[in-house]
């Protein structure tokens, strides 16, 4: 179990805000911090890293403290045992990808690790060469790779994928599960993909201006309660077309295009580009726009 409470004065982008929380993470689950920039997510992986100190604050890792500014303890980076994976990668540019990972091994630690993550990783082919050599979603691996290899409490990921192309990213979210339940890891995840959320959140914080405006199972938080049915695909709006009285939306889902015959109330609402999801409701698929 993970208890946060903090508070941190921040300059948003429409001014002055409080990023305030008052959360708990159970142990072994992947959260998502959802929300516009400017909400406090990065601030509040920061805070987690012990990289930023906020006003106020108090948090505790399987009951050990981390952070109590009540009574002045406040550990360090490095005390506390997390893995943290930056958007850049923020891997060093003069070591091979092994000596990257084993730049991160404590002197206590068999140098097998390292072996081990290369292979889950599917690393192999690539461990003697150096980061500028690789492609974005090689250089991901790499920084995921390199924040396991002590083994962390905690895994922080800033938008990790957010840069990498449609069918990169989705390689990489099944490595993030494999990796996550391989290790038994708590990851906090900062995305703006819904469909990654959805894919591989446990529970979502939707934050606005510093604070948790809406928690829940991601599929809870981001469609309507009443839409059920036997099967749930998040997808791209890719065309709108009227024949005679119904409409055909095109609707791109992951490599497939699936046309719905909707009507007119359904469509009123819905552009090119927007992120959907297609349901069935009594044997009728639907489509509904995600907020």
């Amino acid at each position: 179990m993970i208890e946060i409470k903090l508070q941190k004065a921040l300059n948003g982008p429409e001014g002055p805000m409080m990023l305030s929380l008052d959360i708990a993470i159970d142990k072994g689950k992947l959260v998502t911090l959802y929300g516009p920039s400017g909400a406090g997510k990065t601030s509040t992986l920061r805070i987690l890293s012990g990289l930023l100190k906020p006003d106020n604050g108090y948090i505790a890792v399987d009951g050990r403290i981390w952070l109590d500014t009540a009574k002045g303890i406040d550990l360090k980076p490095q005390e506390r045992g997390i893995g943290y994976v930056f958007q850049d990668y923020a891997l060093f540019p003069h070591l091979t990808i092994r000596q990257n990972l084993e730049f991160g091994l404590k002197k206590s630690q068999p140098r097998e690790v390292v072996s081990e993550l290369i292979h889950i990783m599917e690393l192999e082919n690539i461990q003697d060469r150096k980061p500028n050599t690789l492609s974005g979603g090689q250089q991901q691996r790499v920084a995921l790779a390199r924040a396991l290899v002590q083994r962390p409490k905690l895994l922080l990921l800033d938008e990790p994928l957010s840069a990498l192309d449609f069918g990169i990213r989705l390689k990489l979210q099944n490595y993030l599960q494999e990796v996550h339940k391989t290790y038994g890891l708590t990851t906090v995840l900062i995305s703006h993909d819904i469909g990654e959320i959805l894919k591989l959140s446990d529970w979502t914080f939707k934050l606005h201006h510093g604070k948790v405006i809406q928690q829940g199972n991601p599929t809870d938080v981001f469609t309507q309660s009443s839409l059920s049915g036997k099967f749930k695909f998040k997808g791209e709006v890719i065309q709108i077309q009227q024949e005679d009285v119904v409409f055909v939306v095109s609707v791109l889902i992951q490599n497939e295009l699936v046309k719905i015959v909707a009507q007119e109330s359904e469509v009123k609402e819905l552009s090119i580009g927007d992120t959907v999801i297609v349901a069935s409701k009594a044997f009728n698929p639907i489509i509904y726009k995600i907020k």
